[in-house]
């Protein structure tokens, strides 16, 4: 009788993001960025006397110049936020309201990257987009997507056209609280163009 033995010996997703900001006037500032993803997974299985392995490796890198072209962004911004049970707050990408790192208001109007993390010691999920004004990353505004605790989206769209915000009907991201009884902290970067 064979006797099968299945373990992941791998399986690791590495993101790393290389955010550089070169200071000196603030108006001169300039955005250089590096976005990696990699998946490690080792899949084994014992039949008999013969081991073996499929093993596999993806890489991915995107390097964003600074400009407002296809393959660049020059504005910023991330933040480390907190929601109370049961709530909801919009990320108005056109208001004004977000600052970046030199307190510059940040309202691109293309963005080229969005990532949002979730701590790994939340219990509930984090519940991205659903607003009726959401940019438009998903298919319909009213789609969400559950990030539930320690898990991770990445939207990159480095071609020129982006993922365009408007003001009123297609500037907000919404970050909700999946659940009631415990808040959420979560992650996001948003690398956008300003024109």
């Amino acid at each position: 009788m064979r006797h099968r033995a299945l373990a992941a010996l791998a399986a690791a997703v590495v993101l790393v993001f290389g955010l550089v900001l070169q200071q000196g006037d603030v108006g001169a500032a300039s955005l250089s960025s590096n976005i990696q993803l990699r998946v490690k997974a080792d899949l084994t299985e014992t039949a008999g006397l013969a081991p073996a392995s499929a093993p596999l490796v993806l890489q991915r890198s995107l390097t964003l110049t600074n400009g407002t072209g296809a393959n660049q962004a020059d504005t910023v911004w991330s933040d480390q936020r907190t929601l109370t049970a049961s709530s909801t707050e919009d990320l108005d990408l056109a208001g004004g309201g977000l600052k970046d790192a030199f307190g510059v208001a940040f309202e691109p109007v293309k963005v080229r990257l969005l990532v949002v993390t979730a701590a790994g010691a939340n219990t509930n999920d984090v519940v991205l987009l659903g607003d009726a004004n959401s940019v438009p990353f998903l298919s319909t505004a009213a789609t969400t997507v559950a990030i539930p605790p320690g898990g991770f989206i990445v939207l990159a769209t480095p071609n020129l056209a982006g993922v365009a915000v408007t003001a009123d009907t297609g500037d907000i991201v919404q970050v909700a609280n999946g659940g009631a009884g415990t808040s959420v902290t979560y992650d996001i970067i948003i690398l956008g163009t300003s024109s």
